[in-house]
């Protein structure tokens, strides 16, 4: 069907004013955007921009996808629709709209919905699926999207996203919907069942043991000065709760961003990798000479943090500089108290820096590589669990995902918010900052360096350019990067590994997926994939040399080869 014939289907179709008035203003150029395609379904979910269309977020493809789920569960049986699907949304735009259509369309189905009342945080969503033993979850959410976006994950039994091969079942069935202005709502609520303050309660009483050493937070905790940012999204409610019953009790909230707001007013993304988006949290505790900041992102999942040094300036810390800090305190606490398990494991992303795993092998912990996608860690998990081969410590992405304790199988913001602050309070007891905990980390295990470059595709013909630029990586592999040999190349499409100068190969165990791993003779590497949610191309670099000057130069030429060679 040709995009114009799309577009003739909406043009036929009722619409609400708002989505109605939106279409008759667009441009032949943003109706074409609009209409091209629909909007993709992957492995992590679905994201767009808001807006009427095919190709866009709004009440008709969310019923849609919703439409599918159910179909999916029709199929699996009565068990399954008993079970039901537990929904939660974020702060953005249309996200309560959207989860109260997505639990009347399963309504519709006969299937059981558990819906929270009002927004509520990601992991918390995990937890939830878990803890209610539902057959699947539902969050509402573009994460740290600008503004113009919204989105839509399903999860697993597991709490984890959904598998791949569930995605591809529910795909089918989304495929085969072909009238997706009447699917049929259940404005009676007949099977919905709303949840709130009593699952909250579960949840918070479950973070209650992330707190490694009860007896340094009551001692510091009350004197830990710090500034916590939600950046307009759902961390405040149940954040405030988790770092008040741990013993945390001196913080600044920035009220501006306190506000639940889907325009985001005082920031352009609402992202914590962005140092940008600390800015206001920085100024505050300029003010109040705090000892850190801390900021989630609107659905709680990643956090971001800032540090002040002694000059009383801040540095913005990176995902990569959290985990490591994070791991070593974790490991030396247990290896204080006899708890360290022979077979301890943490989990992380094949494009995530091996600081943290330098320092989990000082400790006799290993590291287990997996995909990009919280999801291969939260497989990990459960996978452990039932072989007991390892014992599972801690979990992260490079991208500011952190995992303490696997009842959620997400990641979890909010459990890292309170595991920052006792780290924190950690350091202060020592009369340094956590500025200085990593400066011993790098002393000690290398300077480690790393950046993610992310590159825009977007319109008709992104998708198309993306694919040629994974294809001349792939077939014309580059010999050096940044005037460094290439020793080892890592083609996850192929599972394969090879060596370039014996040519030897083995296989690699991760699942297939679209991304290339180039391993650089002084131990550098770098990555490329495309996003599975949106129309981009991500770059990763990760160097380590002796010192902070040397990796940063060394970064820096690696990149600018890397970027010659994308534009």
């Amino acid at each position: 069907m040709t995009w114009k014939e799309t577009l003739s289907q909406w043009q036929s179709a009722k619409l609400p004013d708002y989505l109605q008035e939106e279409l008759n203003d667009l441009s032949e150029e943003q109706l074409e955007d609009a209409f091209y395609q629909n909007l993709s379904f992957g492995t992590a979910g679905m994201r767009g921009i808001l807006g009427v269309g095919s190709n866009r977020m709004n009440i008709f493809t969310v019923r849609q996808v919703t439409e599918a789920l159910a179909r999916y569960m029709d199929s699996v049986g009565e068990e399954a629709k008993k079970r039901g699907v537990a929904i939660s949304f974020d702060s953005r735009h249309f996200s309560p709209e959207f989860a109260r259509d997505a639990a009347q369309v399963l309504s519709a189905h006969g299937i059981k919905s558990y819906l929270f009342t009002s927004l509520r945080p990601t992991p918390e969503l995990s937890f939830t699926v878990r803890e209610l033993k539902t057959f699947a979850g539902i969050m509402i959410t573009a994460s740290h999207n600008p503004k113009a976006y919204n989105g839509y994950k399903i999860y697993g039994e597991d709490g984890g996203q959904m598998t791949p091969e569930a995605v591809d079942a529910v795909v089918s069935e989304l495929n085969d919907i072909e009238d997706i202005f009447n699917i049929k709502l259940d404005s009676t609520n007949q099977h919905v069942t709303e949840i709130d303050d009593d699952v909250d309660n579960k949840y918070l009483a479950n973070v209650k043991n992330v707190t490694v050493d009860a007896d340094l937070v009551a001692r510091e905790g009350r004197g830990l000065q710090f500034v916590f940012t939600p950046l307009h999204g759902t961390g405040q409610y149940i954040g405030e709760k988790a770092l008040q019953q741990a013993g945390f009790t001196n913080y600044t909230i920035v009220k501006e961003q306190a506000v639940i707001d889907g325009d985001f007013p005082t920031v352009k993304k609402p992202n914590p990798e962005d140092p940008e988006a600390l800015a206001l949290a920085i100024e505050y505790a300029k003010r109040n000479n705090a000892d850190a900041v801390v900021a989630t992102d609107p659905d709680a999942d990643r956090l971001g943090a800032a540090v002040r040094l002694n000059d009383g300036s801040y540095q913005v810390l990176t995902g990569n500089q959290i985990a490591a800090v994070l791991v070593n305190y974790l490991l030396t606490a247990k290896k204080n108290t006899g708890t360290l398990p022979n077979n301890g494991a943490i989990v992380t992303s094949v494009v995530s820096s091996r600081f943290a795993s330098k320092v989990a092998a000082s400790f006799g912990v290993t590291t287990t590589d997996v995909l990009t996608g919280f999801k291969y860690i939260a497989a990990t998990i459960d996978r452990f669990e039932a072989t007991q081969e390892k014992t599972f410590l801690f979990g992260f992405e490079e991208s500011f995902g952190y995992l303490v304790k696997p009842f959620a199988h997400d990641k979890d913001a909010i459990q890292a918010l309170v595991l920052f602050a006792e780290v924190a309070a950690y350091y202060k007891s020592q009369n340094k900052t956590m500025y200085d905990g990593i400066q011993e980390l790098f002393a000690q295990f290398g300077y480690f360096e790393e950046k993610t470059v992310s590159l825009d595709f977007p319109g008709i013909n992104g998708a198309d350019e993306m694919a040629g630029v994974m294809a001349d990586f792939r077939n014309n592999a580059p010999v050096t990067v940044g005037g460094i040999a290439v020793e080892r190349l890592q083609d996850f499409s192929t599972q394969t590994e090879t060596n370039i100068t014996t040519g030897a190969t083995t296989t690699l165990t991760q699942p297939k997926a679209n991304v290339l791993k180039y391993w650089l003779a002084d131990g550098s590497w770098v990555a490329v994939r495309p996003s599975g949610t949106e129309p981009k191309l991500k770059l990763y670099v990760g160097v380590e040399s002796d010192s902070q000057a040397k990796s940063q130069a060394k970064l820096d030429d690696i990149e600018s080869d890397l970027l010659k060679r994308v534009k």
